[in-house]
């Protein structure tokens, strides 16, 4: 034992006459703590703390184990060795001594808060998985708050770093106010349309919305504090700010999905010179559709009792009311919308005339399908024009079509023909 005590205190002699070397010795072991503490909590502690919530619900989200939370705050623990430690390491000035104190301080505050904003993406990620979270996002929310967090945290670095009071920071914040609504104009702004949003269901995730002036035509993907993402048909993504849905005009297509029917609205443009009354041949051959045997016995009865009531001025077929092959090629694309298995039967439905142009006359199919699924949708469409395009001439109506090259070379030949025979 004699021995042992001399050899600590030459041992202790020589790292007197050495100040360097002590302190060297000091600010080793000093680390070597710091790793050590490191060490049990993250190694032992931390695991230990995992596999217990391993058995936990909370515990098996794999969120929560990415966003590695405890392990984040498990870092406090070094940095509060080092500044408690550091005042006993020897032949180090004061300022040395409180700039190491200071730096560990702020470490904490900004380890703090990562450990709260991972907290907070952690929340908001659970509540994703929510069916309210479709109406009420509250992702805008989350990063409001993580704003105000790591704006707190800046201020307490700031504090610790310069060793004053946060309080006369944030005393000296008030003449920055104007300054501060400056920088932060476009966060105020995305943050009040962010609440109108919500509290107005204006849009949700999963909403098909189409705003033209930003070529924007998609599903909206994510609603976020400052931007919405809507992924267009073409699968590119359009980032529109989000007070933009509040001063602009855009449509929502909501409606239409949750109606569980989409509309139809196209027209048919008639030749205006096939249009006639129905000869005797030709209603004959018209009463051979099944879908046009009620329409006809009621309107030839209808047309009979107002020809009755002529007398003598019914002899005159100009006077006469008669069956139109316009009017009776409505009353089927009618009958034909009314039997067809994917047209919506509770929505509104009709065939109608609009107003004559010098492109023909339209007859406009109005009906919805029953089912809102694009591609669906334009096959149900495809297949109605194409039934009423290949019937329309069993009513002797013509698609009316402007003249094509094809045309003028056949009037051109048929005038040389007629010009040749007329000569012979």
């Amino acid at each position: 034992m004699q021995e042992v005590q001399e050899t600590l205190e030459q041992a202790e002699s020589w790292l007197a006459e050495r100040p360097d070397v002590d302190t060297l010795t000091k600010l080793a072991l000093l680390l070597a703590g710091a790793w050590v503490a490191n060490f049990i909590v993250k190694k032992i502690l931390l695991r230990g703390l995992l596999r217990i919530l391993s058995y936990t619900p909370a515990g098996k989200d794999r969120q929560a184990i990415e966003r590695n939370i405890v392990a984040r705050i498990a870092n406090v623990v070094p940095a509060l060795v080092i500044a408690f430690g550091i005042t006993s390491v020897p032949n180090l000035s004061d300022e040395v001594t409180i700039i190491v104190t200071n730096v560990c301080y702020a470490f904490i505050v900004i380890t703090i808060a990562r450990a709260i904003s991972g907290t907070l993406t952690i929340v908001n990620t659970l509540y994703e998985r929510q069916p309210e979270a479709q109406t009420r996002p509250i992702k805008g929310y989350i990063q409001v708050a993580k704003i105000v967090i790591y704006a707190v945290a800046t201020i307490l670095m700031i504090a610790v770093l310069i060793d004053k009071s946060p309080v006369i920071l944030l005393s000296g914040l008030g003449a920055m106010a104007a300054v501060l609504m400056l920088v932060f104009q476009d966060t105020l702004l995305s943050l009040v349309a962010s609440v109108q949003i919500t509290s107005n269901d204006i849009i949700r995730v999963g909403d098909w919305v189409e705003m033209p002036n930003l070529n924007a035509d998609g599903d909206v993907i994510d609603i976020a504090l400052h931007q919405v993402k809507v992924q267009n048909w073409d699968k590119t993504i359009t980032f529109i700010p989000t007070r933009r849905f509040i001063s602009d005009p855009f449509k929502n297509w909501r409606g239409m999905q949750e109606s569980g029917g989409r509309r139809i609205k196209r027209s048919l443009l008639v030749d205006q010179q096939s249009i006639h009354f129905l000869t005797d041949d030709e209603l004959k051959a018209v009463k051979r559709f099944r879908l046009l045997k009620s329409y006809l016995q009621s309107k030839q009865q209808e047309i009979d009792d107002w020809n009755q009531q002529l007398k003598d001025e019914g002899k005159e077929p100009v006077n006469t009311r008669r069956i139109t092959n316009i009017g009776t090629f409505r009353a089927y694309i009618l009958q034909y919308l009314e039997n067809h298995p994917k047209v919506h039967q509770e929505m509104t439905l009709m065939a109608r005339q609009l107003n004559p142009t010098s492109d023909g006359l339209p007859i406009e199919v109005y009906c919805f399908t029953n089912t809102i699924a694009w591609a669906e949708y334009e096959g149900i469409q495809s297949d109605i024009f194409d039934h009423l395009l290949s019937i329309l001439p069993e009513f002797g109506l013509r698609v009316f079509q402007h003249p094509s090259g094809i045309d003028m070379r056949e009037m051109t030949r048929n005038l040389h023909e007629s010009g040749t025979k007329s000569s012979s």
